[in-house]
């Protein structure tokens, strides 16, 4: 699923190809992903620019030399973007796609069609009715210790919370308690000072690091603990593929917290 790092890695490539060129026309080939109607959307964007983005979490805004009409895009579950030449074959999964006066197009990809594109009117007030909190990139310690400190619900599931930190998704959250050395299922209102800096810390390295790296996996530091997630060939595996810590070398453990899948160590990350 697309997560705040692969949302930014969207913005960017959005905003070095798409910019300032007056949309043509819209082509939606499954009106279910639209939270818009269709002819008014396509009313509404013909003749626009795009002119800049915001990102806030997982979700992409981008503005349009026409007040009060921004592009919404949630990218689901396996959504992204691709820029091509309209001399091009469309690309696969490109259901919506946006035809610019210029000869090139936008196809926003939607595989298994959980993405989602519509026009709000107020980028503060659309996250306010959705209860979507600040992005986790722009938190401060003050901020996050706020939003913990009445939080009863166990830390890992008050991380997925998008009303606490938006943007943090599943493999997110056990990289942010590892390296924070934090036991996954430790209270969030029970956290120490030094716990909240500590978490604070690491989601600013986890974040940036994945951005910078482009969220290829592979490629982030060995002691990431994302090298041992079940979707990668381990380098931390013993011969009888038990995971191990990147950290200490202990047997890593795997269990369901708030329903969701989640790898913590137990020895780094005592409760």
């Amino acid at each position: 699923m697309p997560e705040l790092p692969e949302v930014e890695g969207y913005r960017q490539y959005l905003e070095a190809t798409c910019l300032h060129q007056p949309i043509e026309a819209l082509d939606v080939e499954d009106t279910k992903l639209l939270t818009t109607d269709p002819i008014t959307l396509a009313e509404t964007l013909s003749g626009v620019s795009f002119t800049g983005t915001r990102r806030v979490g997982k979700n992409l805004f981008v503005f349009t030399d026409k007040p009060g009409v921004i592009v919404r895009m949630h990218f689901g579950m396996s959504g992204s973007l691709e820029y091509y030449h309209s001399s091009l074959d469309r690309p696969r999964h490109a259901r919506i796609v946006f035809y610019f006066r210029g000869g090139f197009n936008l196809g926003f990809i939607c595989p298994r069609k959980f993405e989602r594109v519509g026009l709000v009117e107020d980028v503060d007030a659309f996250l306010k009715s959705k209860k979507i909190g600040k992005d986790a990139l722009e938190l401060t310690v003050e901020e996050l210790a706020a939003a913990l400190v009445n939080r009863k619900s166990v830390i890992k599931s008050t991380l997925l919370d998008q009303s606490v930190a938006a943007g943090v998704g599943n493999w997110i959250a056990d990289e942010l308690l590892f390296q924070a050395r934090i036991h996954p299922e430790k209270p969030a209102n029970e956290l120490s000072t030094t716990e909240v800096e500590a978490l604070r810390e690491a989601i600013q390295q986890v974040l940036l690091t994945a951005i910078e790296k482009e969220a290829r996996y592979a490629h982030f530091p060995e002691s990431f603990l994302i090298h041992a997630r079940a979707w990668d060939t381990s380098p931390y595996a013993n011969s009888e593929q038990h995971l191990l810590c990147p950290r200490c070398g202990s047997e890593l453990e795997i269990m369901r917290v708030g329903g969701r899948t989640t790898y913590f160590c137990p020895v780094c990350q005592q409760r």
